[in-house]
């Protein structure tokens, strides 16, 4: 068996650095580990909302959670809040962690779908300290030493400037050993024999050979689409938006500690609240609105001062037909767009790594491992994609072209049967180890009208006297913890403030 000695990194933003600091961290010099990448060459880096599991890529790298905030001008998630999506003027949030508790057997949103049959059910959002602390602007980390109380439960992700990340995993990884190349690809060698990748050429005529390619070169996919042909899935029939618009504005006084996601006409609005400004986004679908009408959209809807000229993307909804081709590994943009809307394009960097990591192959590259991570990547994808379509095909809005297109769409096959099934008695089971958690699909499909016909029968054990106590404690004990709980602008600015 012979190792690997040398690994190429082609590109850095995100996807780069991310991929860059893992190896580094984790290999601790077993290998050669090089990165290039051009000035030049600008990379996506607006800013940047993430869910929960980024706190587990930090931690592997060990990182400091408030120097971290502090370097990249962070602030605290703890969900999404999604206006206008079901109906124009409604509002939910998806919030992070649990929901309630378990009474015997059932979930807590089982009993508050029997008490909403009989019109005795609160906002559903009271249910979870997510959700009502996130309404109330507030914010503090979780206290795993009380685990009986909500705020043991306490769920959290991050905002921060997209740019600042790289630069601090630069310089994370750089002082492990990766070296930084440089320059731009001027081109790449493939084996005859093969079609697996000898080398990469420099735009100064330099060759640098390596054993394995990780290709974080955005949606050029410079290695495994211009170079290997891998292919592309196109998901724009279920996902029609393929264009987005990001500008920054100063920063507002409402400072939230959730994402802000607005639906507009054709397609919806991002707000991102960082310690220095707003990063803001829409992402639509250019065959029912232009680029200059969404530019309008976007820019008189904006709560701050607009600090830069806009930045213009295309993109096409889907991923490579094989994310890892060969002895070359796709991360980030170069193996498939997600529209941001459930902010899982780091999860994905940082996922694809991991699983690279776990299924590391020796220099003879066996298929039986490649294949291995093509099937868990897929499964992966597939799930985001549906759940992501939820949102847009679970809507009651007939008001434009566009939603009318959403609505009346055919879905996945797996998203049908997840759609249905909750549909009857508000039953949804994950599925191996896909992403999104049961209280995640529960809080979408409720907040986009999604009410079920029924419950679980099992609800009926209790009585609704019982059901009544049951659901009112739950609110009544995280409203107390949600008073309790500081400001989040005054928890930043105690615990993480940037340097002004």
């Amino acid at each position: 068996m012979q190792q690997l000695r040398r690994i190429l990194i082609a590109g850095g933003g995100s996807a780069g650095w991310m991929t860059a600091a893992l190896l580094a961290k984790l290999f601790q010099g077993l290998y050669e580990i090089t990165l290039v990448e051009s000035e030049e060459i600008g990379t996506v880096g607006v800013g940047e909302a993430t869910i929960p599991a980024i706190k587990k890529y930090n931690e592997l790298l060990g990182l400091d959670e408030n120097e971290f905030l502090q370097r990249t001008q962070g602030t605290f998630k703890l969900g999404i809040q999604f206006n206008d999506w079901w109906r124009k003027g409604e509002s939910y949030i998806h919030g992070f962690g649990v929901i309630g508790q378990d009474l015997g057997w059932l979930r807590c949103h089982q009993y508050w779908l029997k008490m909403r049959a009989q019109g005795r059910a609160s906002d559903f959002a009271n249910f979870s300290i997510n959700t009502a602390a996130a309404l109330e602007n507030k914010f503090m980390r979780a206290k795993p030493d009380m685990g009986e109380s909500p705020i043991g439960h306490i769920a959290n992700a991050f905002h921060f400037d997209a740019g600042l990340y790289a630069r601090f995993l630069s310089g994370y990884a750089q002082e492990r050993g990766v070296r930084r190349r440089e320059g731009k690809i001027a081109g790449v060698a493939l084996r005859n024999e093969d079609g697996f990748v000898k080398s990469v050429t420099m735009d100064d005529g330099e060759v640098i050979e390596a054993d394995f390619f990780v290709d974080c070169s955005g949606f050029r996919g410079l290695i495994i689409e211009q170079a290997m042909k891998t292919g592309y899935e196109d998901w724009t029939h279920w996902l029609p938006c393929d264009r987005a618009i990001a500008v920054p504005c100063e920063r507002s006084a409402d400072f939230t500690p959730y994402t802000r996601s607005t639906a507009r006409e054709a397609g919806w609005q991002w707000r991102i609240p960082l310690q220095h400004r707003t990063g803001n986004g829409h992402v639509y679908s250019s065959k029912y609105i232009d680029d200059n009408a969404a530019e309008r959209v976007l820019l008189d809807n904006l709560d701050g001062e607009q600090r830069a000229d806009p930045l213009r993307l295309r993109f096409v909804t889907g991923k490579r037909k094989r994310i890892w081709n060969r002895n070359c590994v796709a991360v980030g943009l170069a193996a498939g767009f997600m529209e941001p809307l459930e902010s899982t394009s780091l999860h994905l960097i940082q996922s694809s790594v991991i699983r690279m990591v776990r299924l590391l192959p020796d220099a003879g590259f066996d298929q039986a491992g490649i294949d291995e991570f093509n099937r868990q990547t897929d499964f992966e994808y597939e799930r985001i994609r549906d759940f992501i379509i939820l949102h847009y095909k679970a809507t009651e809005r007939n008001d434009t072209p566009f939603w009318d297109y959403c609505r009346t769409m055919e879905v996945p096959a797996t998203l049908q049967r997840k759609m249905n099934l909750f549909a009857a008695n508000g039953r949804i089971f994950r599925e191996d180890e896909e992403l999104f958690s049961e209280e995640s699909w529960i809080q979408v499909f409720l907040g986009q009208g999604v009410i079920p016909r029924g419950y679980d029968p099992l609800v009926d054990i209790k009585s609704d006297a019982q059901v009544a106590q049951f659901l009112g404690n739950i609110e009544a004990v995280i409203a107390k913890c949600v008073r309790l709980m500081p400001s989040h602008a005054d928890f930043v600015a105690k615990t993480c403030p940037a340097p002004a």
